[in-house]
C-alpha cells in the first residue's frame, strides 16, 4: 500500500517536473498527500485522504439506498396505495449525506467545476496566487457554514426538533450529516490553501 502511494506521489512530480506549465496541483489525487502540505500540518492531511476514501464509499452506499427506497416508494404508492413519507424523507437525508459528506474528497480531486479562463491568460506567478486566493475565499465561506451547521445541529438536539411530515423524524440526522461534511471540507481547504501558498512562493515571473 505505502509503495503505491509513494510510486504515485514520485509519477504526479516527474509529470509536474516534465511539464514546466503544470503544477502538482493539476495532478491532484485524493489516495496522496500533497507534497507541499507543511509538516505540521501532514497528520491531518493523511487523516483526511483516509476520512474520504470512507466518505466516498458510504456516499456511494447512500446513493445505492436512496435510489432502491425511491424505487420501492414508487411501487408501493401506486400498487399498494401505501404511504410514502418515510421513504421520500429517507431518499432525502440519503441524498443529502452523500452530498455533503463527499464534498471534502471532491475538493481532494479539484472534482468541482471551475473555470480556468484566467488560468490560460494570466502569467503563472499572477495565476498560481490566484489559485491561492480563490482558495482561501473558498476555506473563508465553508468555514462560516460549518460554524453555522454546528449551531445548526445543537439547535435541533437540544430542542428536540423533528421535520413537519407525519414520520416526523429528528432534524439533527441531516444537520449532522451537513456538519461533518463541511468540517471535513474546510479541514481539507486549509491543507490546501497552506499548499498552494508554498507552491506559488516558489513560482517565478
Amino acid at each position: 500500500m505505502r509503495a503505491a502511494h509513494a510510486t504515485a506521489r514520485s509519477a504526479a512530480l516527474d509529470a509536474a517536473e516534465a511539464a514546466p506549465g503544470l503544477t502538482p496541483l493539476d495532478h491532484a489525487d485524493a489516495r496522496v498527500v500533497d507534497p507541499d502540505t507543511p509538516r505540521l500540518l501532514l497528520p491531518l492531511a493523511r487523516a483526511l485522504v483516509l476520512a474520504n476514501r470512507a466518505m466516498l464509499a458510504l456516499g456511494m452506499l447512500a446513493l445505492v439506498a436512496a435510489s432502491l427506497v425511491l424505487t420501492s416508494s414508487v411501487v408501493t404508492r401506486y400498487v399498494w396505495k401505501a404511504s410514502t413519507d418515510w421513504q421520500d424523507e429517507t431518499a432525502v437525508f440519503l441524498l443529502v449525506g452523500a452530498t455533503f459528506c463527499c464534498g471534502a474528497f471532491v475538493q481532494a480531486i479539484r472534482g468541482h467545476v471551475g473555470i480556468e479562463a484566467l488560468a490560460t491568460v494570466l502569467p503563472r506567478l499572477a495565476d498560481a496566487w490566484r489559485r491561492v486566493l480563490v482558495d482561501a475565499l473558498c476555506l473563508a465561506f465553508c468555514t462560516l457554514f460549518a460554524w453555522k451547521s454546528w449551531t445548526l445541529l445543537r439547535e435541533a438536539w437540544v430542542d428536540h426538533q423533528t421535520t413537519s411530515s407525519s414520520w416526523a423524524p429528528p432534524l439533527w440526522i441531516p444537520y449532522a450529516l451537513m456538519t461533518v461534511g463541511m468540517t471535513l471540507l474546510s479541514l481539507q481547504l486549509v491543507v490546501q490553501v497552506t499548499a498552494s501558498g508554498r507552491r506559488a512562493a516558489r513560482v517565478r515571473r
